[in-house]
């Protein structure tokens, strides 16, 4: 029987690395690339926000749903890997949480409008610029840098409310020429901004659900931290993801509350898709629900699974994700770019594969490029502590 935890530290307390959290970051990078390659490559097909069933076909349907979990389970690490960073150094935690919440969000939100912005749109300098999960973590840090001096009770409370009230505002809307709509744009409602006659923003992960989910990450520290019983931890991500799933099981059926209204199709397949068609831009409660629920069992049972060998290649993605989703937007612009010239454009304007299936398999084919300098970066940023920057990516 295995008895060893994929989340026991690693020999050094004061820098250890949790492997079931890497690998459940890991998990999240290598759904990403399936999703940034059908954005890529098959975006002659895009799918609006939320999808309309009646035109998507199941294999695009599920793909776009599995990459769901990607944002909520960054921003949740996030949140949980800021108290474990503090928490082993002693003295006051949350002023060393808080430093660096401070510099690695103010870092991300550079890094989104600059770096990432290009590999998207290969504007220089843009006209529009996209502030999409990066932005979103970045300004999520900010705010949880302020948000972690509050008792942890009072911590939880407010992460919930954000995460379970911000739906009774989707009412509330600025028009452009109202002094509070670009505010809003970044905090609720998704919707465009101008700056300038030649520059637009568009503010695509509005921000307040995400505050609350970075607030419950970090409220989840202590359950991984220095001592804590793996089992009583492993009890509580059971109690909690099987609690949201069956509060969206529940919400979803009752059909009042959480997400736009549905209703069932001509098949039992149709019906599904109808059901698990949640709203991502903002994360309504049941997105929240939905993918946070998953994502805590799949931590449990990474926890549980202890040093199985794909966990460890899971874990090579999860500890550089920044590196990764960095390298991954520049290859697959070269890629695209690369396809283009060789073969012309075949879907108007665009070039793109013809099925999932090719999706699938070129995100498939991109994890394993990414694999062996992603090891090598990972390798070098555990080595090299003494270089400050490293621990940014």
């Amino acid at each position: 029987m295995m008895t060893s935890s994929a989340c026991r530290p690693e020999p050094s307390p004061a820098h250890r690395r949790l492997k079931c959290i890497d690998a459940l970051r890991g998990l999240a990078v290598l759904i990403m690339l399936v999703d940034h390659v059908r954005e890529t490559f098959f975006l002659h097909h895009q799918v609006p926000d939320p999808m309309v069933v009646a035109e998507t076909e199941p294999a695009l349907f599920f793909s776009r749903l599995l990459a769901h979990l990607c944002a909520p389970v960054f921003v949740f690490l996030t949140g949980l890997s800021a108290w474990l960073h503090a928490a082993p150094r002693g003295g006051d935690a949350r002023t060393t949480a808080a430093s660096f919440l401070w510099r690695r969000g103010l870092f991300l939100v550079l890094l989104e409008i600059t770096v990432v912005n290009f590999a998207w749109t290969a504007e220089l300098p843009p006209t529009r610029l996209y502030l999409q999960v990066i932005w979103a973590l970045g300004l999520s840090m900010l705010a949880l840098a302020a948000l972690l001096w509050l008792p942890r009770r009072v911590l939880v409370a407010t992460g919930l409310i954000l995460v379970a009230g911000h739906n009774l505002l989707d009412g509330l809307h600025f028009a452009p020429d109202h002094p509070l709509h670009e505010i809003w744009a970044v905090l609720h409602d998704r919707g465009w901004i101008d700056v300038s006659e030649t520059l637009r923003v568009r503010t695509s992960y509005p921000l307040l659900p995400w505050v609350g989910v970075i607030a419950l990450g970090y409220a989840a520290g202590p359950w991984f931290g220095p001592g804590a019983d793996a089992a009583g931890r492993g009890r509580r991500l059971l109690a909690w993801g099987l609690a949201l799933l069956a509060g969206f099981a529940l919400l979803r059926t009752l059909d009042v509350y959480g997400d736009r209204p549905w209703s069932g199709g001509d098949t039992l397949l149709a019906t599904a898709m109808a059901a698990l068609n949640v709203t991502k831009y903002p994360p309504s409660l049941l997105f929240c629900a939905l993918t946070l629920g998953i994502g805590l069992l799949l931590l449990r049972a990474f926890d549980q699974r202890g040093e199985a060998g794909w966990l460890r290649v899971l874990a090579v993605f999860g500890a550089a994700p920044m590196f990764a989703y960095i390298l991954h937007l520049g290859m697959l612009k070269v890629l695209y770019l690369a396809a283009l010239a060789a073969c012309g454009p075949n879907h108007g304007t665009l070039f793109g594969v013809e099925s999932m299936l090719e999706v699938w398999v070129g995100a498939a084919l991109l994890a394993g490029l990414l694999y062996p300098p992603v090891r090598a970066f990972g390798r070098m940023k555990a080595r090299r502590r003494d270089i400050a920057w490293l621990k940014y990516l």
